[in-house]
């Protein structure tokens, strides 16, 4: 039985075979050799036949025309079959340099041929301005491939060639068209954002009444936000995205609703901590940013930027180019939350901190406040495991009357109380455990009990 693997190899291979044919009638063309093509696509792509190749899935989702399949197979080759492109790494005799035409760099570590936007224009159009200037299209970014980032062109400084980038195709295309499956990214210094999971439930949630019902608007937009922007036409006049600011103190759950609201709508929630992200060094925090919006494209995550302060706190003065550079930081991020398609949330334990005019571009404002006793009530009593029971001396309604508490508080309390249990060897919960439990949390805030 022939698996998915070996669809999708015959399919590659197939692809990287009318590759090299274009190559070698690029060679030939090049050096006058008698070739009769005139035009190296005139040579047909092969047919994707097969169903259980997710290159060819890919290709025809897409509906990529030959100039386009040139290019995702072009910037697939230094990844699957790097040797390929090693035509290209000759020296002209006078300079000792790749040919100029060739285009292509060298990475930092790899060293084989990278191909350039030069790269494709030369292959495809050789020195044939008119044709130079044809295949330009295909490098603009409204092509569906650099649109949607599935292919990039790496950054060029403002006074070189801007076809000098980099052929670059996103790794979860390369994922995709190699193996079928996009793995989850990790954490790591290419990709900033922590993936959130929980075991909770939303019935283990407690929150405000208020706090649920502005909520509610979130989850509508999350069900029906395609349906608005494309079949009702709206579009033309919103934004992609939908952007919510979560705000109070701390451990009343903002970091919990927004986990769980990716869980019950089967989205993907990515938390960003701002205040870590943001460097000292002049033009990094940009570059870190990019990294995360870049991997989110098409996706649908839900994308969570935590201590947002850190970042959109107020300014009152521009006094030295760090505070310039600050500010050029802040509109990056604005200019990538504006732009993005999914769920934007950012949350502060601190909202008279944020900007005004920051402020304004939110849908959404959601209020976390410290839960009442009606609430802390719910918080204890769901806190426990049922496994364990209380000495009679626990009153959880005097506990919940008593102590302000936020949830994550509570939750420490407990926590702090089954262990001193099971230091015991008992299932027996003590007042005296959770009494302590309450003065550590106590003391955590400044306060005494």
């Amino acid at each position: 039985m022939v698996n998915q693997n070996q669809h999708n190899a015959r399919v590659i291979q197939a692809e990287l075979d009318w590759l090299q044919s274009l190559l070698k009638a690029r060679s030939a063309m090049n050096s006058n050799s008698g070739n009769s093509i005139r035009e190296v696509l005139e040579i047909p792509a092969p047919p994707m036949l097969e169903k259980a190749s997710s290159y060819a899935n890919l290709v025809q989702k897409l509906g990529l025309n030959e100039a386009e399949r040139f290019l995702l197979i072009l910037a697939t080759v230094p990844h699957i079959k790097p040797q390929m492109l090693d035509m290209f790494m000759g020296k002209n005799q006078l300079t000792q340099q790749i040919f100029t035409e060739f285009g292509g760099r060298k990475g930092k570590n790899h060293n084989g041929f990278i191909p350039t936007g030069e790269t494709v224009l030369f292959i495809l159009a050789g020195s044939d301005l008119e044709k130079r200037f044809k295949y330009l299209n295909l490098l603009s970014s409204e092509n569906t491939l650099f649109k949607e980032a599935y292919l990039k062109f790496s950054e060029t400084d403002s006074d070189e060639p801007y076809l000098n980038g980099m052929l670059n195709i996103s790794r979860d295309t390369l994922q995709e068209i190699t193996s079928g499956k996009v793995r989850k990214p990790d954490f790591s210094a290419d990709f900033p954002a922590q993936l959130l999971e929980t075991e909770m439930s939303w019935d283990d949630l407690v929150l405000n009444p208020h706090t649920s019902d502005e909520l509610r608007e979130i989850e509508i937009w999350l069900k029906h936000k395609d349906k608005l922007l494309q079949e009702w036409g709206m579009h033309r006049k919103l934004k992609p995205g939908f952007k919510a600011l979560f705000y109070g103190p701390p451990g009343t759950g903002k970091t919990l609703t927004t986990t769980l609201l990716g869980q019950k709508l089967g989205l993907d929630v990515y938390r960003i901590d701002l205040s870590r992200m943001v460097s000292k060094y002049i033009g990094e925090t940009e570059k870190n940013l990019a990294k995360i919006f870049d991997r989110a494209e098409r996706k649908g995550w839900i994308l969570f930027f935590d201590e947002a302060d850190a970042l959109f706190g107020k300014r009152t003065s521009v006094s030295d180019a760090h505070d310039r550079y600050a500010n050029q930081e802040v509109s990056y991020l604005l200019q990538r939350i504006e732009d993005y398609d999914g769920l934007v949330i950012l949350a502060t334990n601190l909202k008279n901190n944020l900007d005004e005019a920051f402020m304004r571009r939110f849908q959404a404002s959601v209020f976390f406040p410290m839960p009442q006793p009606e609430q802390r009530k719910m918080l204890w009593s769901k806190g426990f495991p049922s496994n364990v029971k209380l000495e009679d001396r626990v009153d959880l309604h005097e506990l919940a009357r008593s102590y302000e508490l936020s949830g994550g508080s509570i939750i420490q309390v407990i926590q702090h109380s089954l262990l001193m249990a099971l230091d015991k060897e008992s299932a027996t919960i003590h007042l005296a455990d959770i009494r302590e439990g309450i003065r550590r949390e106590y003391h955590k805030m400044g306060r005494t009990i």
